[in-house]
């Protein structure tokens, strides 16, 4: 990461550490004595204004830039870079009252009040005006101070408002449609308006999909997803433009929030200098740190491999859950590691310190309100030592050895209305899959469906609902080029325009597969279905499909109800290759059957012998230095042997025959590890392994 000092750019070295912090809620008494304990805390990064802009300015002719000059004067003197925000995620009151079309309307015609935040209309143009002047004002007037390490876009947009039905969204909505389509013809082609009388003679008759006296054109919903997320992003990069404009060379950023449905990320990152993300995981949830994992893992994949910025995590309880369980210390800097080991080169929080008053003052911070006889604030400069002493695995990467394909599309078309069920959700279809690889110790990038494939084994497809033939395509290469795809239930069902593919299901993947899908079948709720796996019993949940092969070989059948004797899981030789399918919901049982596709692939994990709930992960510098993460998610003692030459799962067969076990330095401790590595419960080690040539 580069600041601008108007001579060049300098890094911030090591490690980012900091977190968000609101000076303007705190007299100015309090500043000092903040930056001092910063300092004392090792932090070398915080986030400032990202809602200050009533500060900022307090009417629309008049701009309050004295107390921001202080700040950033008094941070960069005690040696701490500065994340400026643009502000614009809260505007102010004098603003939506001058202009009250700001304000952003339902689906149903209510419109949303002042009072809370990101309280906008994302096709508004009064508050796209506005939010421009002062990200210009801001860059005019902080270009070059000599604190600015990143500008910080908004704040987590489409967390509250993620769209807008008023006119002017209709209006955009509009003119967004006559550039996808280009004619009203072609927009009744694409919309199948023949169906239902839902024909347009001109694009003006054309609204949002508001509330309906029943479902709606399906279509229309989908492009309304996908003109939502290009609204935000027009926002977004409008403010970039500017700063961009002004500030050439410090990064730009906007900090995502992890799996979110509603915004492309794909599409999004293309325009971000660095990917950065919010992450919440639940201290009450056992499996918290396998979704963090998954979330990490995307945000690495949305730059190619590029290292990715935790910019907001509890430093112990949230404040917006029914049941805010806070986390223990040493849950704390493990999941802090995790963000670490999956790619990240810093780890800030939400938030410094607590705050006294409003919506988040419940909210946990690095410095709590106690005050540094809190026992947060020790763990804040704890966690701090450490990642100093991690200091020079920044800027090094990791590869996964398989990868999953992530359309947002087709997420977004496989969660319309009135499909044969409403259980077939995309992350809940994806978890489990993710979940098998990572009890495996098998990391996993995402990739898009224009993305790169060549180089990953083994290729993961939990639903492709929504796939047109240019990606099926790809798909038939890569698989004929001797890779191995997996491919889970209703996918290659429609176009990009949601129409059905002609033939019957799978669609394009049909010959690939080697299957064809005669029916859906549906699993009603609390109920399962049998499937047996050579011998071995599964039970699959939510969805069934009666599917008939055409040269695909049989891998697992169902064994109970209406399927029984029927294909469940083949296997389809395809060139060089071979693509599996999953006619069911497997859930829990899945990585039984993706135990084949990744022996036959050769997909190994990190360690062989891992223990149950260990996560290995390694990073490598640019000279092939590794740095080997391990991480105890369990309450247990656990011993982790580094000999690299376990025995395949399923054949008995020794792997990497000839491969001398990891040694290495732990950077958290300064041992040195050799023939194995002990972890404390909840605990972790870093080793710095010496060059190899088996890196990524």
């Amino acid at each position: 990461m580069t600041a601008n000092h108007g001579t060049g750019p300098t890094r911030v070295p090591g490690l980012l550490y900091g977190g968000d912090w609101n000076p303007e809620q705190w007299p100015e008494k309090v500043w000092a004595e903040d930056v001092e304990l910063m300092a004392a805390a090792g932090v070398n990064l915080v986030t400032v204004g990202v809602f200050s802009w009533a500060q900022l300015q307090p009417d629309a002719r008049h701009w309050d830039f004295g107390w921001l000059d202080r700040l950033l004067d008094l941070v960069h003197a005690h040696g701490i870079a500065v994340d400026l925000a643009t502000a614009t995620a809260s505007p102010p009151a004098w603003l939506v009252r001058a202009h009250p079309e700001v304000l952003p309307v339902t689906a149903d015609g209510v419109r949303l009040e002042f009072g809370s935040r990101q309280h906008y209309c994302p096709s508004s143009t009064a508050y796209r005006a506005a939010a421009v002047r002062l990200v210009r004002a801001l860059a005019e007037r902080y270009r070059d101070h000599p604190a600015l390490a990143l500008w910080h876009v908004h704040n987590e947009y489409g967390d509250h408002v993620q769209e807008c039905f008023c006119p002017a969204s209709a209006a955009d909505f509009r003119g967004w449609l006559r550039r996808r389509h280009g004619d009203v013809d072609e927009l009744n082609r694409s919309w199948g308006t023949a169906f239902w009388s839902q024909r347009y003679t001109s694009f003006d008759q054309v609204e949002p999909p508001r509330t309906a006296p029943g479902p709606v054109n399906p279509t229309q919903l989908l492009d309304w997803r996908r003109f939502c997320s290009d609204a935000l992003l027009a926002l977004y990069r409008a403010e970039k433009a500017v700063l961009d404009e002004l500030s050439p060379g410090v990064p730009v950023t906007t900090n995502f929030m992890s799996m979110l449905k509603a915004l492309d990320y794909w599409e999004w990152s293309r325009h971000e200098d660095l990917v950065s993300d919010d992450a919440y995981p639940d201290p009450a949830d056992p499996n918290a740190h396998v979704h963090a994992a998954l979330t990490y893992d995307l945000m690495r994949s949305l730059k190619a491999g590029r290292p990715w910025l935790l910019m907001e995590q509890a430093p112990s309880a949230v404040s917006w859950r029914p049941v805010n369980v806070p986390k223990p210390p040493a849950l704390h800097r493990l999941w802090s590691l995790q963000a670490l080991a999956r790619g990240a080169d810093g780890v800030l929080h939400f938030q410094w310190r607590a705050s006294a008053a409003g919506a988040e003052k419940f909210h946990s911070a690095m410095l709590p309100h106690r005050g540094t006889a809190a026992r947060g604030w020790r763990t804040t400069v704890a966690l701090g030592a450490e990642l100093r002493r991690l200091g020079e695995i920044a800027g090094s990467r990791l590869r996964g050895q398989a990868a999953v394909l992530l359309d947002w599309d087709s997420w977004w078309a496989l969660e319309l209305d009135d499909h044969p069920s409403a259980r077939m959700r995309w992350t809940d279809l994806l978890r489990p899959w993710y979940a098998a690889l990572y009890e495996r110790g098998i990391t996993v990038d995402f990739v898009q469906p224009t993305g790169e494939l060549d180089g990953y084994p083994l290729l993961l497809a939990p639903n492709l609902y929504l796939l047109d033939t240019a990606t099926a395509d790809r798909l038939h290469r890569y698989v004929r080029a001797g890779g191995r795809l997996v491919c889970g239930p209703f996918s290659g069902i429609t176009d990009r325009h949601d129409h059905v593919h002609p033939g019957g299901h799978p669609g394009p993947l049909r010959d690939l597969l080697g299957v064809v899908v005669d029916e859906h079948w549906p699993i009603p709720d609390g109920a399962t279905t049998a499937v047996d796996l050579d011998g071995t019993a599964l039970r699959a949940e939510r969805w069934s499909e009666w599917i008939e092969t055409e040269g695909a070989a049989t891998v697992a059948r169902y064994t109970d109800g209406e399927l029984a004797g029927r294909p469940a899981v083949t296997r389809h030789r395809h060139g060089a290759g071979s693509a599996w399918y999953l006619s069911c919901h497997l859930g829990t049982d899945t990585g039984r059957v993706l135990d084949l596709p990744l022996a036959e692939a050769g997909v190994r994990a990190e360690l062989p012998d891992l223990p149950d709930g260990v996560e290995a992960t390694r990073r490598y510098g640019a000279d092939g230095t590794g740095y080997l993460f391990l991480l105890n998610h369990t309450p247990a003692e656990r011993r982790v042997p580094l000999d690299r030459t376990g025995a395949d799962p399923l054949t008995g067969t020794s792997l990497l025959t000839g491969t001398r076990p990891l040694t290495g330095t732990d950077l958290l401790t300064g041992a040195e590890a050799a023939g194995a590595v002990t972890l404390a419960p909840l605990g972790a080690a870093v080793l710095r392994t010496p060059p190899t040539e088996e890196r990524p």
